[in-house]
Protein backbone atom coordinates (compact mmCIF):
# COMPACT_ATOMS: atom_id res chain seq x y z
CA UNK A 1 0.00 0.00 0.00
CA UNK A 2 1.21 3.59 -0.89
CA UNK A 3 2.04 5.53 1.86
CA UNK A 4 0.24 8.26 1.02
CA UNK A 5 -3.65 8.42 2.83
CA UNK A 6 -5.45 11.29 2.05
CA UNK A 7 -7.73 12.65 4.61
CA UNK A 8 -11.30 10.37 5.24
CA UNK A 9 -13.49 10.29 2.50
CA UNK A 10 -16.84 8.25 1.66
CA UNK A 11 -17.18 5.33 -0.25
CA UNK A 12 -19.29 7.25 -2.87
CA UNK A 13 -16.18 10.72 -3.15
CA UNK A 14 -13.83 7.74 -3.35
CA UNK A 15 -15.60 6.14 -6.20
CA UNK A 16 -15.93 9.50 -8.16
CA UNK A 17 -12.33 10.77 -7.20
CA UNK A 18 -10.82 6.97 -8.17
CA UNK A 19 -13.45 7.04 -11.70
CA UNK A 20 -12.01 10.35 -12.54
CA UNK A 21 -7.98 10.32 -11.97
CA UNK A 22 -5.01 8.84 -14.01
CA UNK A 23 -4.00 6.61 -11.21
CA UNK A 24 -5.62 4.17 -9.31
CA UNK A 25 -6.13 4.76 -5.63
CA UNK A 26 -7.56 1.89 -3.38
CA UNK A 27 -9.78 2.74 -0.23
CA UNK A 28 -10.38 1.27 3.31
CA UNK A 29 -12.46 2.57 5.82
CA UNK A 30 -12.51 5.57 4.78
CA UNK A 31 -8.97 6.03 3.90
CA UNK A 32 -7.89 6.14 0.14
CA UNK A 33 -4.26 5.16 -1.58
CA UNK A 34 -3.13 5.94 -4.72
CA UNK A 35 -1.28 2.53 -6.01
CA UNK A 36 2.49 3.08 -6.93
CA UNK A 37 3.72 1.74 -9.97
CA UNK A 38 4.70 -1.69 -10.30
CA UNK A 39 8.24 -3.18 -10.87
CA UNK A 40 9.42 -5.68 -14.42
CA UNK A 41 9.34 -8.50 -11.92
CA UNK A 42 6.00 -7.54 -10.57
CA UNK A 43 4.56 -7.09 -14.12
CA UNK A 44 6.01 -10.56 -15.35
CA UNK A 45 4.45 -12.64 -12.71
CA UNK A 46 1.11 -10.69 -13.17
CA UNK A 47 1.01 -11.46 -16.70
CA UNK A 48 2.36 -14.96 -16.13
CA UNK A 49 -0.44 -15.73 -13.88
CA UNK A 50 -3.08 -14.22 -15.79
CA UNK A 51 -1.99 -16.37 -19.45
CA UNK A 52 -1.90 -19.21 -17.73
CA UNK A 53 -5.15 -19.01 -15.47
CA UNK A 54 -6.87 -17.98 -19.53
CA UNK A 55 -5.40 -20.56 -20.99
CA UNK A 56 -6.47 -23.00 -18.70
CA UNK A 57 -10.10 -21.50 -17.69
CA UNK A 58 -11.05 -21.21 -21.27
CA UNK A 59 -14.57 -22.76 -21.79
CA UNK A 60 -15.54 -23.16 -18.20
CA UNK A 61 -17.90 -20.82 -16.56
CA UNK A 62 -14.74 -19.27 -14.40
CA UNK A 63 -13.21 -15.91 -16.22
CA UNK A 64 -10.05 -14.14 -15.48
CA UNK A 65 -9.56 -10.46 -14.77
CA UNK A 66 -6.69 -8.48 -14.62
CA UNK A 67 -5.72 -5.65 -12.09
CA UNK A 68 -7.82 -2.86 -13.82
CA UNK A 69 -11.47 -4.37 -12.38
CA UNK A 70 -11.86 -3.26 -8.66
CA UNK A 71 -12.89 -5.94 -6.28
CA UNK A 72 -15.21 -4.71 -3.31
CA UNK A 73 -14.76 -6.30 0.33
CA UNK A 74 -18.49 -5.13 2.44
CA UNK A 75 -19.79 -2.16 1.36
CA UNK A 76 -18.34 1.42 2.31
CA UNK A 77 -15.39 -0.91 3.71
CA UNK A 78 -12.66 -1.62 1.07
CA UNK A 79 -12.14 -1.56 -2.16
CA UNK A 80 -8.75 -2.83 -4.04
CA UNK A 81 -7.35 -3.80 -7.11
CA UNK A 82 -5.91 -7.28 -6.97
CA UNK A 83 -3.29 -8.62 -9.15
CA UNK A 84 -4.94 -11.07 -10.87
CA UNK A 85 -8.78 -12.17 -9.84
CA UNK A 86 -10.91 -15.28 -11.02
CA UNK A 87 -14.75 -14.92 -11.24
CA UNK A 88 -16.61 -17.80 -11.66
CA UNK A 89 -20.42 -17.91 -12.70
CA UNK A 90 -21.68 -14.02 -13.83
CA UNK A 91 -19.97 -11.70 -12.45
CA UNK A 92 -22.23 -9.52 -9.89
CA UNK A 93 -21.24 -6.02 -10.39
CA UNK A 94 -21.87 -3.18 -7.46
CA UNK A 95 -23.52 -1.10 -10.02
CA UNK A 96 -24.33 -0.35 -13.70
CA UNK A 97 -20.68 1.34 -14.48
CA UNK A 98 -19.18 -2.54 -14.52
CA UNK A 99 -16.12 -1.79 -12.77
CA UNK A 100 -16.38 -3.28 -9.31
CA UNK A 101 -16.81 -6.67 -9.16
CA UNK A 102 -18.19 -8.47 -5.47
CA UNK A 103 -18.07 -12.25 -6.21
CA UNK A 104 -14.06 -13.22 -7.20
CA UNK A 105 -13.48 -16.69 -6.08
CA UNK A 106 -10.06 -16.90 -6.35
CA UNK A 107 -7.26 -13.59 -5.71
CA UNK A 108 -4.15 -13.28 -6.51
CA UNK A 109 -1.39 -10.57 -5.20
CA UNK A 110 1.81 -10.41 -6.39
CA UNK A 111 3.67 -9.25 -3.19
CA UNK A 112 5.77 -5.72 -3.14
CA UNK A 113 7.89 -4.08 -0.38
CA UNK A 114 5.87 -1.43 -0.10
CA UNK A 115 2.22 -3.76 -0.26
CA UNK A 116 3.58 -7.02 1.60
CA UNK A 117 2.53 -6.04 5.01
CA UNK A 118 -1.01 -4.56 3.48
CA UNK A 119 -1.62 -7.85 1.44
CA UNK A 120 -0.61 -10.20 4.39
CA UNK A 121 -2.71 -7.47 7.35
CA UNK A 122 -5.80 -5.75 6.66
CA UNK A 123 -6.11 -6.66 3.00
CA UNK A 124 -6.42 -10.53 3.79
CA UNK A 125 -8.36 -10.07 6.84
CA UNK A 126 -11.20 -8.25 4.35
CA UNK A 127 -10.74 -10.64 1.70
CA UNK A 128 -11.47 -13.53 3.79
CA UNK A 129 -14.69 -11.71 4.57
CA UNK A 130 -15.86 -12.71 0.95
CA UNK A 131 -18.59 -15.42 1.01
CA UNK A 132 -17.10 -16.45 -2.78
CA UNK A 133 -13.64 -16.53 -2.04
CA UNK A 134 -12.20 -19.90 -2.33
CA UNK A 135 -8.53 -19.03 -2.83
CA UNK A 136 -6.60 -16.18 -1.47
CA UNK A 137 -2.81 -16.49 -3.37
CA UNK A 138 0.21 -14.67 -2.60
CA UNK A 139 3.54 -14.68 -4.90
CA UNK A 140 6.52 -13.45 -4.28
CA UNK A 141 9.05 -11.74 -6.33
CA UNK A 142 12.12 -11.83 -4.95
CA UNK A 143 12.06 -15.93 -4.49
CA UNK A 144 10.20 -18.90 -5.59
CA UNK A 145 7.75 -18.97 -3.21
CA UNK A 146 3.69 -19.45 -3.56
CA UNK A 147 1.50 -18.88 -0.56
CA UNK A 148 -1.98 -20.25 -1.15
CA UNK A 149 -5.11 -20.20 1.35
CA UNK A 150 -8.20 -21.97 0.74
CA UNK A 151 -11.27 -21.72 2.18
CA UNK A 152 -12.62 -25.24 3.55
CA UNK A 153 -16.19 -26.90 3.42
CA UNK A 154 -16.43 -25.83 7.60
CA UNK A 155 -15.36 -21.95 6.64
CA UNK A 156 -11.56 -22.84 8.21
CA UNK A 157 -8.77 -22.12 5.75
CA UNK A 158 -5.66 -23.92 5.01
CA UNK A 159 -2.52 -23.30 4.06
CA UNK A 160 -0.09 -24.28 1.64
CA UNK A 161 3.14 -23.20 0.23
CA UNK A 162 5.22 -23.97 -2.54
CA UNK A 163 9.19 -22.87 -3.76
CA UNK A 164 10.32 -25.83 -6.36
CA UNK A 165 10.00 -24.69 -9.90
CA UNK A 166 8.01 -29.11 -10.38
CA UNK A 167 5.61 -27.97 -7.51
CA UNK A 168 2.33 -27.35 -8.78
CA UNK A 169 -0.08 -24.64 -7.13
CA UNK A 170 -3.27 -26.70 -7.33
CA UNK A 171 -6.86 -24.68 -7.18
CA UNK A 172 -9.30 -27.17 -6.78
CA UNK A 173 -11.71 -25.12 -6.44
CA UNK A 174 -11.76 -24.23 -10.10
CA UNK A 175 -10.11 -27.42 -11.29
CA UNK A 176 -6.76 -25.16 -12.13
CA UNK A 177 -2.85 -26.73 -11.60
CA UNK A 178 -0.14 -24.15 -12.09
CA UNK A 179 3.92 -25.04 -12.23
CA UNK A 180 5.72 -22.64 -10.39
CA UNK A 181 8.01 -22.90 -13.47
CA UNK A 182 5.50 -21.22 -15.53
CA UNK A 183 4.28 -18.54 -12.75
CA UNK A 184 8.23 -18.11 -12.75
CA UNK A 185 8.96 -18.01 -16.50
CA UNK A 186 10.96 -15.13 -17.42
CA UNK A 187 11.27 -14.00 -13.90
CA UNK A 188 15.04 -13.40 -12.83
CA UNK A 189 15.20 -14.23 -9.14
CA UNK A 190 17.96 -13.25 -7.45
CA UNK A 191 20.41 -15.97 -6.06
CA UNK A 192 19.34 -17.38 -2.48
CA UNK A 193 21.13 -15.95 0.24
CA UNK A 194 23.91 -19.08 1.65
CA UNK A 195 22.84 -20.79 4.92
CA UNK A 196 24.51 -19.36 7.86
CA UNK A 197 26.45 -22.73 9.55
Amino acid sequence: MASNPVPKVTEEEYLAIDRAAEVRSEFLDGEMWAMSGGSMQHSRLAMNISAEMYNALRGSNCEVFSSDLRVRVMPRRMYAYPDVTVVCGKPVLADDRQDIVVNPAVIFEVLSPTTEKYDRGAKFRYYLTIDTLKDYILVDQFAMRVEQYTRGTAGAWTFRAYQQPEDELKIDSIGVSLPLARIYDRVELPPPEPESE
